[in-house]
């Protein structure tokens, strides 16, 4: 039964290399695409240096840190393990490459078709979107089969055996997710706050205009950050919720069969995933929605999730032989629409408008309005987190919890897809601007990017959402790994543990934050600095010196992600080794509780923020020019490194925390046993 059930997981990886081949038609049929005048063309080609260039060098600090924590995994664990840890970080590193390749060819051609109108424009955007969502979805889902199945067919190993061992892949994802999140968030924030305090608000020029120095650091900041970034993010997700199936099928199973049916069903509910984004792409059709974008993309996101609640159905009748995990996925997928829902709502719409009233009377007013606001999105969102949870788990038990957040990610494809687009469209404004191109082309876009802003904030709900259950049902993993029977909050140690784990999301968000204010801070005085002493740059004669703005927010941003990595690595160990796991299992159960409730409030506030000032921009108000929009900038500069560089990163550092605890369960066991001998 061993090779017959190994090799079932190959229907998986079928799945998963289908999706690989639609990722190759997504790349054709974007790069055939006109990419406009020599000019444009010229824009995009610094762009698209200058986000590579930062790539190469973030990858080449990170591949640093891979190779030390996969050293410490040979020698602390096993090599199986270690293996499936590289690969999980390679995987996810060549997503983040293969993401902003195409995002930076799609700008321009973006920027060119939307000299024909929205419908076309939409057209390429889309897609080159698509691009990064098929291939986040597809190659974690192939990677993960194939390592899963050749870790089941080793000498001595099977389906269950491989479980202990696949945690690792998960870690390996984990791990490149958050520097990359955290080094794109302070890149792209620092030269997006840079360049609108001094431009929008100092110097009164437009967004993206030539004449500000910061300009292609900021276009360069939209893909590093909100392509490669959140591609990494969004990856993680996905694996971290189909490695826990997993490693909760092997955990609860009483007996092989039942074990190895759970292990399959998780596999292929993420396969049909796959498959229902990739038709649900081919509904993001313009038609009946002329210059509305957001339902023109919510039309391929109710299909793809209809198909999945279909799909699910069928399997779970006719193959696991009973609803009960049906039950769990729905429920999951449904919190994950409902969180994104709430995103939108609060993101835009009346909400947005009324917050854009606030400024009426000064930045103070709208950034009180707007972190009062966005406390008020938490409520919804963690009610239905909360009853997700409760109804998987009566279901079908933690294999519930962590079906749950596979249904709720199985529409990655799709989410992906929808977020990515948005920074192609801002790219593609930016370059109509800096390519004098005619003022309806960057109407187009702009409406493109104001859409963009909603689904970005739709896909961080999707992603911490299924933080919660994911880190929810690795943590159940955990307790069964270093054999506690519960964790006990009438004990002291346990106690000091939450409150432990409290405190982490606050100074990790703390320490994103004030990275992202320090790098800010040295691109305004470069910024300023060029104003001042090159010659005619504000009256467009001089030329500004770019390059100069991508070194320091490269520079920050590489040597600013250092820190809040080694948190999430290392403080798990120290406290597992010295304080005990039970303590360990407190910290992990306090960073979930605040981490989760401060990353929604985050992520909304500063999609909230971010989109007011669009509406007053968009002619509202008064609009450009006058002290509203002066007060709207100054509320999305605050928004900025909420929603786009500590937000998405709490979800990271929350599920990063409970996988290295799981990962290492076996050396914590061992050390404290060693301990307790003295």
């Amino acid at each position: 039964m061993t090779s017959i059930g190994a090799s079932s997981i190959l229907y998986a990886a079928l799945a998963g290399g289908l999706g690989l081949l639609f990722v190759a038609y997504l790349v054709q049929y974007v790069l055939k695409k006109d990419p406009g005048s020599a000019r444009i063309q010229e824009l995009s080609g610094a762009i698209h240096e200058g986000a590579m260039a930062f790539l190469r060098r973030e990858y080449r600090v990170v591949l640093v840190f891979i190779g030390v924590i996969f050293l410490l995994i040979v020698f602390a664990i096993n090599v199986h393990t270690a293996i499936a840890f590289l690969i999980g970080g390679l995987t996810s590193v060549s997503a983040g490459y293969v993401g902003m390749k195409i995002a930076t060819a799609a700008n321009s051609r973006t920027a060119h078709a939307a000299a024909d109108g929205f419908n076309e424009a939409l057209r390429v955007a889309f897609p080159g979107g698509a691009v990064m969502g098929m291939y986040v979805a597809s190659i974690g889902l192939f990677s993960l089969s194939i390592v899963y199945y050749i870790l089941s067919v080793l000498p001595g190993g099977d389906v269950f055996s491989a479980t202990d061992l696949i945690s690792g892949f998960s870690m390996g994802a984990s791990l490149v997710a958050l520097f990359a999140r955290v080094a794109g968030g302070i890149y792209t924030k620092a030269a997006d706050v840079g360049a609108d305090l001094v431009g929008k608000v100092e110097k009164g020029i437009p967004e993206d205009d030539p004449r500000n120095p910061a300009v292609i650091a900021d276009l360069v900041g939209d893909n590093v950050g909100d392509v490669a970034g959140m591609g990494a993010d969004l990856y993680e997700s996905y694996i971290g919720a189909i490695v826990s199936a997993l490693v909760i099928a092997t955990a609860t199973s009483l007996n092989a069969p039942d074990g190895f049916k759970k292990i399959i069903f998780a596999l292929c509910l993420a396969g049909i995933g796959i498959i229902s984004s990739i038709i649900g792409t081919f509904f993001v059709r313009t038609g009946k929605t002329e210059g509305d974008p957001g339902g023109a993309l919510r039309n391929g996101t109710l299909v793809s999730a209809g198909l999945v609640v279909v799909g699910a159905f069928f399997l779970s009748k006719y193959y696991y032989g009973e609803l009960s995990v049906f039950w769990a996925a729905f429920f999951g997928l449904l919190a994950g629409m409902v969180i994104g829902g709430i995103a939108e709502k609060y993101t835009s719409g009346k909400a947005v408008e009324d917050l854009a009233e606030t400024c009426l009377t000064g930045p103070a007013t709208n950034i009180i309005s707007g972190f009062a606001l966005s406390m008020r999105s938490t409520v919804v969102p963690l009610i239905f987190i909360a009853l997700s949870t409760l109804i998987s788990y009566y279901t079908a038990g933690f294999y519930g919890i962590a079906i749950a957040a596979v249904g709720m990610l199985s529409t990655t494809g799709m989410t992906v897809a929808v977020d990515a687009y948005g920074p192609i469209s801002d790219n593609a404004g930016g370059i109509a601007e800096m390519g004098h191109m005619p003022s309806q082309v960057r109407e187009v876009t702009d409406s493109l990017d104001a859409a963009g802003n909603t689904t970005a904030a739709i896909a961080k709900g999707f992603a911490i959402g299924s933080a919660a259950l994911t880190a929810l049902a690795l943590f159940f993993a955990y307790v069964h790994a270093v054999q506690l029977q519960a964790i006990n909050l009438l004990s002291a140690k346990v106690v000091a543990g939450v409150l432990i784990g409290a405190m982490v999301p606050y100074i990790f968000a703390s320490e994103v934050m004030s990275a992202v204010g320090r790098a800010a801070f040295k691109v305004v005085e470069e910024v300023r600095r060029q104003f001042a002493e090159i010659p005619g740059l504000m009256d467009g004669t001089g030329r500004a010196d770019y390059a100069k703005c991508v070194d320091i927010t490269t520079a920050a941003a590489l040597r600013e992600m250092v820190a809040p990595g080694l948190v999430a690595v290392f403080l798990p160990l120290a406290v597992g080794v010295f304080l005990g796991p039970e303590t360990l299992g407190g910290v992990l159960a306090g960073s979930l509780t605040s981490g989760v409730p401060l990353a929604i409030q985050l992520a909304n506030a500063g999609g909230a923020w971010d989109n007011a000032k669009k509406h007053v921009e968009a002619g509202n108000l008064g609009g450009k020019g006058t002290p509203v929009h002066a007060a709207a900038v100054i509320g999305d500069t605050v928004g900025d490194p909420f929603k786009d560089a500590a937000a998405p990163a709490m979800n990271i550092l929350i599920k990063l925390m409970t996988v290295v605890a799981l990962v290492f369960a076996p050396l914590i066991v061992h050390l404290n046993e060693l301990i307790g001998l003295f």
